[in-house]
């Protein structure tokens, strides 16, 4: 086997403080022939190799029910990263695949044809494993359960002589409060909450996790973080695409449970959350969980869900949602949700905030917007005008920077204002890499870092808040909104209420 080269520092790190390699590890992928292992895991893996943060002993294993071998495995994963290079629409595409990074990665890989639910694959994987072992569940959530029974059977999540057993669990992780309780329950007759890695790729965007930085690392912006200053506060998950191919497990599933607890919840914590005593993730995720703990459940009247009729999508026709493959003709699946919260504690009382995600929208934009109150006293205020409020917007998705929109005097003998923009981008002070968010994920996994993934707490607390919601959409209509929208009409009346509005998703 090839050496790893010199591990290199994140971009934007001095170069005195080099990133160090992970330890050595075992990778057991359960979902080897998985669409997420070919366009996530392995891109990161690849981005780690050549970051030189593998360590020259890791080597993974990929288990799936589909016959393969460990060369097929190995030129399946190898002919998809190539396509990457030429497509762009992918969320990961280099110009070029390097060889000595992939070479490091596919020299490392082999395959085991097994079932996820017999005892045999589990006691055939012990004989093979020893040392450190973190086994990534990409597979449907039917399986997380059975899955961590198995390894809890089989031994394999027994830490012992200094060795570490870890499980990455994808979402969703339960569909509701009493199911999500049911899996943390399950899993950790198995083994202990440290061993368990609840994953969410938005916490892997850099963009994300800079927030923390911009909040508690800036003495200009701290102090005004606070009802006090702020007015109300948007999250926005705007997607231009539909349902695609995944009606089938949209269906039951809907814009809510696979964007809301999760996801968009992440964000609200990063933005909300009370500074930490330390970054340690313990000191961290506690603050996450008391935030969320905060968070009012929310009631219908707090609530909008829509779902996406026929329109145009960037000039091209697309079809309804109910005309999507394996999607009921009669559906009442939301594809869009619009949400009010309010959080009971003291920097946020009476601060509400907005959370919308939705599919076939006006534009994919993934952000978060502080609307600060005006000033209080100002002599550019008349009866009739008040000074317009600043407007702080961190722009994670597909632009990853910040803009501060604000007020300055307007050109001209006259004092007048005009509204500005100061803005900066990542790109235009850090060098960027092609990455899939889950570079991060993965490294902190493999050394221990659990500030970034979810807590059994944090997550019960997430279907607490929409547990009540979900009851009451049971059987509820949803309201339609035209393809290429900003979405449904009472989603705007939801903000009007108190005299808000969202900001507009299209570009210009």
């Amino acid at each position: 086997m090839d050496q790893t080269p010199p591990a290199k520092a994140p971009a934007g790190t001095p170069e005195h403080q080099p990133v160090p390699a992970a330890p050595p590890c075992t990778l057991v992928i359960f979902g080897a022939a998985g669409d997420l292992t070919k366009r996530l895991l392995m891109p990161a893996l690849y981005n780690l190799a050549a970051g030189g943060l593998l360590d020259p002993q890791f080597r993974i294993i990929g288990v799936d029910h589909n016959a393969n071998t460990d060369a097929g495995w190995r030129q399946d994963l190898t002919e998809t990263m190539q396509s990457f290079t030429t497509d762009r629409t992918s969320e990961f595409h280099p110009d070029h695949i390097d060889p000595k990074a992939w070479g490091f990665v596919g020299e490392r890989l082999s395959f085991r044809q097994g079932d996820f639910t017999a005892a045999d694959t589990f006691t055939s994987l012990a004989q093979a494993l020893s040392g450190n072992v973190i086994f990534y569940l990409a597979v449907s959530a039917r399986f997380f359960g059975p899955i961590v029974d198995a390894l809890g059977q089989a031994g394999l999540l027994k830490e012992d002589k200094g060795a570490f057993r870890r499980v990455v669990i994808e979402k969703p992780f339960g569909s509701d409060l009493d199911s999500a309780r049911a899996l943390n329950a399950r899993i950790l007759k198995q083994g202990a909450e440290s061993q368990f890695f609840r994953i969410d790729h938005f916490l892997g965007k850099e963009t994300v996790q800079s927030i923390l930085a911009i909040r508690f690392g800036n003495g200009l912006l701290g102090p005004v973080w606070h009802r006090d200053h702020v007015d109300h506060v948007e999250i926005t998950a705007a997607e231009t695409i539909g349902v695609e191919a995944r009606g089938a497990f949209y269906e039951p599933t809907g814009a809510l449970r696979d964007m809301v607890p999760n996801h968009l919840f992440q964000l609200l914590c990063m933005v909300a959350m009370e500074p930490p005593k330390t970054l340690d993730a313990e000191d961290v995720r506690d603050e996450k969980a008391r935030l969320i703990q905060a968070v009012q459940p929310v009631q219908p009247e707090q609530a909008v869900r829509g779902q996406y009729g026929a329109g145009q999508e960037h000039g091209h026709a697309v079809p309804a949602y109910r005309d999507e493959p394996n999607v009921a003709r009669d559906s009442r699946t939301e594809t869009y949700v619009a949400l009010k919260l309010a959080i009971d504690n003291p920097r946020w009382k009476d601060v509400p905030f907005y959370l919308r995600t939705g599919k076939r929208m006006t534009d994919r934009v993934t952000e978060i917007a502080l609307h600060f109150r005006p000033p209080a006293h100002s002599p550019f205020a008349t009866p009739g005008a008040p000074v317009t409020p600043d407007v702080l917007r961190f722009r994670i998705d597909p632009e990853q920077g910040m803009d501060i929109v604000m007020n300055a005097k307007r050109p001209g003998p006259r004092l007048e204002l005009g509204r500005v923009t100061a803005a900066f981008d990542y790109g235009d002070f850090f060098q960027e890499t092609p990455s899939v968010g889950y570079e991060t994920l993965l490294y902190d996994c493999l050394i221990g870092d659990a500030t970034l993934f979810q807590r059994a707490d944090s997550i019960e607390a997430a279907w607490a808040v929409v547990d009540p919601l979900l009851k009451a959409w049971a059987d509820a209509p949803v309201e339609p909104y035209a393809a290429g929208n900003d979405g449904p009409e009472r989603a705007t009346a939801l903000l009007a209420a108190q005299g808000h509005r969202w900001l507009p998703l299209g570009k210009g």
